[in-house]
C-alpha cells in the first residue's frame, strides 16, 4: 500500500511517498480503507521532533520509529478482528489512530474497535476525518475538564483553529455566552459559528476589557494561564487545551498549586479518544448543532504541501487529506 512515510525529524521536505506492508488487524481491531485523514497539531510537533519530549512519543530520540503520521481517520471497512463486534465489511467509519501511535496518512489502517465509530450520514470523508482529535478536545475541554453550564460566560481563545471552532460551536450548544479570540482575518469564519463577541486580539486585549468569565478554554495559550486569573470568577476554571509543549507542562504542574486556597480551577485537557465521544459528536453532526470548519483539501501525495500550509498558522478550522479514491 502507499503511505507518505518520514525517516528523519525535520520538515517537510522529509516527508515521502513509499509503497510499505499493509497492516493486518488484531483481535479487537477494525482495518480500514482509509478514505480520508486531517492534519493535528501532534502531526507538526512530531514531523519537526524538536523536543525531547516528542521524539520520546514518536519513539526514537535519533530517528522516529513510528514513521506514518496522522491521527484522524475516515473511511470504509476492509476487514475486521475475531473479537469485533460493532462494525462489518464495507461500513463507513471514523475514529482515531493515536493510541496506536498513528498511521492515518496511508491507504490503510488499522484501529482498535473501541475508537471507531460509525461516520456521520451527513459528512463527507473529507469533513468526517476532522472530528475525531479537535472534536473530542474541544468536548472533553468544556463538558468534562470545564464543566460548562447553560447561560454562563465562556472565552475560547485560538477559535478559529481546528479545536476552537467546534469549540465555539460546542459551547453555544450547551447553552453558554460565548467570547471568541482570534486574529484579523478570522473573524469572519468565528462569527459565523455562532460566538456572541469575537475579539481581535491583535487590537483588543481580553484581560483589560473587565469582563469576567466563568470558564476560559485557552487553545493558543499566547499568555501564561496565570495572566487569565484576574477575568475568572472566583469559583471559574480555566482549561489549557492547545499551545506550546512548555506551557502545556506548566499549567499541568502549576496548574493545582495555583488552584490551592481559591476557588478557581486550573487545568489542562488532552483529548482521550471514545467511541462514546464520537457518537456524541456524530449525533451532533447529524443533527446540524455541529459543523466542521475545512480550510483546505489536499491529496495524499500533496501531504509536504499541506504540511508547510498548516505550519504558517494561517489555517481556519481544519485541512483534511483525500487519500482513496
Amino acid at each position: 500500500m502507499k503511505a507518505i512515510v518520514y525517516h528523519n525529524y525535520g520538515t517537510p521536505d522529509v516527508l515521502r511517498l513509499e509503497e510499505v506492508e499493509k497492516p493486518t488487524p488484531k483481535a479487537d481491531e477494525v482495518l480500514v480503507s482509509v478514505r480520508a485523514a486531517s492534519i493535528n497539531a501532534a502531526d507538526w510537533l512530531l514531523l519537526n521532533g524538536k523536543s525531547f519530549i516528542t521524539r520520546l512519543i514518536a519513539g526514537g530520540l535519533n530517528k522516529p520509529q513510528r514513521k506514518i503520521l496522522g491521527n484522524d481517520v475516515a473511511g470504509r471497512v476492509e476487514a475486521v478482528g475475531s473479537s469485533v463486534t460493532k462494525f462489518k465489511v464495507g461500513d463507513e467509519v471514523y475514529g482515531d489512530v493515536s493510541p496506536r501511535g498513528g498511521g492515518g496518512f496511508a491507504e490503510y489502517t488499522v484501529v482498535a474497535e473501541k475508537y471507531l465509530a460509525l461516520k456521520a450520514t451527513t459528512l463527507t470523508f473529507e469533513e468526517a476525518a476532522t472530528v475525531p482529535t479537535a472534536g473530542m478536545t474541544a468536548l472533553q475541554g468544556l463538558r468534562d475538564k470545564g464543566k460548562i453550564q447553560s447561560g454562563q460566560k465562556v472565552l475560547i481563545t485560538g477559535a478559529s483553529g481546528g479545536v476552537g471552532t467546534f469549540a465555539v460551536q460546542l459551547a453555544k450548544y450547551f447553552g453558554a455566552e460565548v467570547t471568541a479570540m482570534c486574529s484579523t482575518n478570522k473573524l469572519d469564519v468565528v462569527r459565523s459559528l455562532g460566538a456572541d463577541r469575537v475579539i481581535d486580539y491583535s487590537k483588543e486585549d481580553v484581560t483589560k476589557m473587565g469582563q469576567r468569565f466563568d470558564l476560559i478554554l485557552d487553545i493558543a495559550a499566547y499568555r501564561p494561564f496565570a495572566a487569565y486569573a484576574p477575568i475568572l470568577n472566583p469559583d471559574g476554571i480555566y482549561v489549557l487545551a492547545g499551545g506550546a509543549l512548555g506551557r502545556i507542562f506548566r499549567a499541568m504542574l502549576l496548574g493545582p498549586l495555583a488552584s490551592m486556597g481559591k476557588r478557581q480551577t486550573f487545568g489542562n485537557v488532552a483529548a482521550q479518544p471514545t467511541q462514546k465521544d464520537l457518537l456524541t459528536l456524530k449525533e451532533l453532526l447529524e443533527a446540524g448543532k455541529v459543523r466542521p470548519v475545512i480550510d483546505r483539501c489536499y491529496t495524499l501525495e500533496e501531504l509536504a504541501e499541506a504540511m508547510r500550509y498548516f505550519g504558517d498558522r494561517h489555517v481556519r478550522g481544519k485541512v483534511a487529506i483525500t487519500v482513496g479514491a
